[in-house]
């Protein structure tokens, strides 16, 4: 793990996430060497210190892309603008809910994501999906050299992640690359979904889960027979649960096992396991809706997946790091014990040896993307050469 600020682990996660997005060395240090002093304040104070340098490096990126605008050279305007967003979505996710920049700078993330990947003329395209009166938003990137319909992964957040995160990341174009599609949405509690729907975090995910298989199932494009399901951090919970009760995925992949989230807050609130995010608490009543903390432990009650695993009758795949900071490797352990009807379950723990041995790989996704890549498209019906 890179640790820029030795005393924070929140901010160094922050930063190990944008380099696995695409941050440059180079505008990490002009954003991060004011902040030292500021990242041993408390969080309403540093956090605020925290966006207002990555903004700007946003902001300047945007203003050179302008520059390559009026040049006539869109793609190195694309690029910026990408990582401009990459930026501003860094700055975003670190702040408290309430917080009024919050909202604008969010806007800022998609306005600047679209008009960056369309000038760079990126794989990606945005799509809605139909759920409850609003829709979900998912960002659709193709396979490569695949005639006729391609299988897919639908990929799923965890707790704070958004759509452009995991894009950026880079498993949807590792598996492009295998001739696998992917499908990166906001579900529920997460990006577009909470912060201008409102739709809040539910345990039943099978119930937006099943939504997506629906419409993905209308597309001539799509193998309805090959529809996969990954989810990294809490998506390591949503993934599982949602394979379980909905029989037409065709395989499931956590990046980060998840098993007995209610275990882990109450591990949490004994100070015990690193959080993913400032204003942690705040955050997770506004995810799950809850108006204190004792509902927010009532609805946790139901975040886990005993009794759950059994039902799975389809290839599972199950990562994690050795040495994960947030949750302990056991989960990812007794995931993979109780999946006793899978036909093709495996345990992939990371290592020092391939690196990733943090939580959901943040701190080298590449070698254990790849690893899912490859067992994706092995399983449904990829390439790997």
């Amino acid at each position: 793990m890179f640790r820029y600020f030795p005393k924070n682990y929140v901010w160094n996660l922050s930063v190990d996430l944008a380099i696995e997005m695409g941050a440059r060395i180079g505008e990490i240090e002009e954003m991060c060497a004011p902040l030292l002093a500021a990242s041993e304040q408390p969080d309403a104070d540093g956090t605020r210190a925290f966006m207002r340098t990555w903004v700007a490096m946003g902001d300047k990126l945007r203003a050179l892309a302008e520059d390559d605008e009026r040049a006539g050279r869109l793609i190195s305007a694309g690029d910026k603008l990408q990582r401009a967003s990459v930026y501003y979505l860094t700055a975003e996710r670190m702040q408290g809910h309430g917080n009024p920049e919050r909202a604008p700078l969010y806007a800022r993330v998609l306005e600047t994501f679209e008009k960056g990947t369309a000038l760079s003329h990126a794989n990606c395209e945005r799509v809605e999906i139909p759920y409850e009166g609003k829709h979900i938003a998912g960002l659709y990137v193709r396979a490569e050299g695949v005639r006729g319909r391609q299988p897919i992964l639908v990929q799923v957040n965890g707790l704070d992640s958004t759509k452009e995160m995991k894009y950026f990341v880079g498993l949807p174009r590792w598996l492009a690359q295998r001739g696998v599609a992917s499908l990166v949405i906001d579900q529920p509690g997460t990006g577009e979904a909470l912060r201008l729907h409102d739709m809040k975090a539910v345990y039943d995910s099978e119930r937006w889960a099943s939504k997506v298989v629906d419409w993905l199932e209308t597309r001539e494009d799509i193998d309805a027979r090959r529809i996969g399901l990954e989810g990294v951090s809490l998506g390591g919970y949503y993934c599982p649960r949602a394979v379980a009760f909905e029989p037409r995925f065709a395989m499931g992949v956590v990046w980060g096992a998840n098993h007995d989230w209610r275990d882990v807050q109450k591990k949490r609130l004994q100070k015990e396991g690193s959080f993913p995010v400032p204003h942690y608490w705040e955050h997770v009543r506004w995810v799950w809706g809850a108006k204190d903390m004792d509902d927010f432990m009532r609805i946790a009650e139901n975040v886990h997946l005993d009794g759950v695993l059994e039902r799975i009758r389809v290839p599972f795949l199950v990562t994690h790091g050795e040495k994960d900071s947030q949750i302990p490797l056991k989960w990812a352990e007794r995931t993979y014990e109780q999946l006793i009807n899978s036909p093709k379950r495996e345990l992939k723990v990371f290592t020092a040896r391939e690196g990733g041995v943090q939580h959901s790989s943040f701190d080298n996704s590449a070698n254990a993307g790849a690893f899912i890549a490859d067992w994706v498209a092995e399983t449904l019906g990829g390439r790997t050469a």
